[in-house]
């Protein structure tokens, strides 16, 4: 894209600088001017003549203008800032998850201390004649499980937050959701887990949304938490989680809910009321809405991981027989399909690049 080997001297020396002294347009660097720009960028940071030089590379040498700016100046400098975004990210830890250790620790401290079972041995445990699973998988997630774990994920949001920054779109005090006043001191009191489980479970049920949607719901959550900077708390995580849910369920279902529709389940909403939160909502995102395979598979694996630090394991039945021929069944499925996009690569090109095969293994259940 551009050479930055002058970047890698001093922050204040860019590529523009060779442009600058180099005279002539079009001309690529050669190694004199290089060598140049290295010795411009190292006196850019002692001598008042180096930085003089910097400061004439943001300038047309033609007298046509300034440069624009260098795309090594406009990306980050390195992963930090990105990776600190785990909604974007699939390296960096979730919010939840980090939220809640505090709690774990302290409650497996007060367990160790009164001698209390952790809930450890009521587990199930496959063996050689019983192989016990659940009906949860990445692609297929089940619903109640899942909206479980979310709205635990939302509690410790809430319980363990930094501050109460907020926007005046998310108050409930100026947006109310019903009729029922709310009362003055509505931002003082943390809702419970139970609370906020029923509230979501609500919207689920009504508008038949997807355990899918419900983890692309805390994705878009903590992407409002981390682009917009403000905290999810008593006085505005209502209208939060419904944002969040309302664009979760146009961006990942087919079919979406009309905002219309959502009028329809919280009765006393307006339309009015509802596209602005969701226009305020994009903007607070940058309209990025995209969801990456990577940290969507992320953040389910995390609120299993939550779901387990809470005993709230997901449901463990034996493995029938019914259970096999239709995990059997899905697995054919893929496999077909698998076989497609591999006949599909190898007419696109006869390159050796496509001849590398995909690797299948047939899965044997006596």
């Amino acid at each position: 894209m551009g050479n930055t080997v002058t970047c890698c001297v001093s922050p204040d020396a860019s590529p523009k600088l060779s442009r600058a002294r180099g005279g002539g347009g079009g001309a690529a660097p050669g190694p004199d001017r290089w060598a140049d720009a290295y010795q411009a960028a190292a006196a850019a940071g002692g001598g008042g003549s180096g930085s003089a030089e910097a400061e004439s590379g943001d300038s047309d040498p033609g007298g046509g203008g300034p440069h624009l700016q260098h795309i090594s100046d406009r990306e980050f400098p390195d992963d930090l800032a990105l990776e600190s975004n785990p909604s974007d990210h699939p390296r960096a830890s979730t919010i939840f998850l980090s939220k809640s250790q505090t709690d774990v620790r302290e409650k497996r401290k007060s367990n160790h201390i009164n001698h209390v079972s952790p809930g450890q041995l009521t587990k199930k445990y496959s063996s050689c004649s019983t192989i016990f699973i659940d009906d949860s998988t990445v692609s297929q997630p089940n619903l109640r499980s899942t909206i479980k774990c979310v709205t635990l994920a939302i509690f410790y949001h809430i319980k363990n937050r930094d501050s109460d920054r907020s926007l005046d779109i998310f108050d409930e005090k100026s947006h109310p959701l019903t009729r029922e006043e709310v009362p003055d001191d509505y931002y003082k009191h943390d809702p419970d887990h139970k609370h906020i489980y029923r509230f979501v479970r609500t919207l689920f049920s009504a508008a038949q949304l997807t355990a899918e949607c419900a983890i692309v719901t805390l994705v878009y959550l903590e992407r409002l938490l981390t682009y917009a900077e403000i905290d999810i708390c008593p006085s505005n995580w209502k209208r939060i989680v419904l944002g969040a849910i309302l664009l979760a369920s146009k961006v990942w279902d087919d079919q979406a809910v009309w905002n219309v529709d959502y009028c329809q389940i919280l009765k006393d909403i307006t339309v009015e009321d509802m596209n602005e939160m969701e226009r305020h909502f994009l903007e607070l995102l940058q309209f990025n809405i995209n969801v990456p395979a990577s940290v969507y598979a992320k953040y389910y694996f995390d609120l299993r991981s939550l779901a387990d630090d809470n005993n709230l394991s997901f449901l463990l039945e034996p493995l029938s027989k019914e259970r096999a021929q239709k995990l059997e069944a899905i697995s054919r499925l893929c496999e077909d399909k698998y076989k497609d996009l591999s006949k599909a690569a190898m007419r696109r090109s006869f390159s050796a690049d496509n001849l590398v095969g995909i690797r299948r293994s047939n899965a044997i259940l006596s």
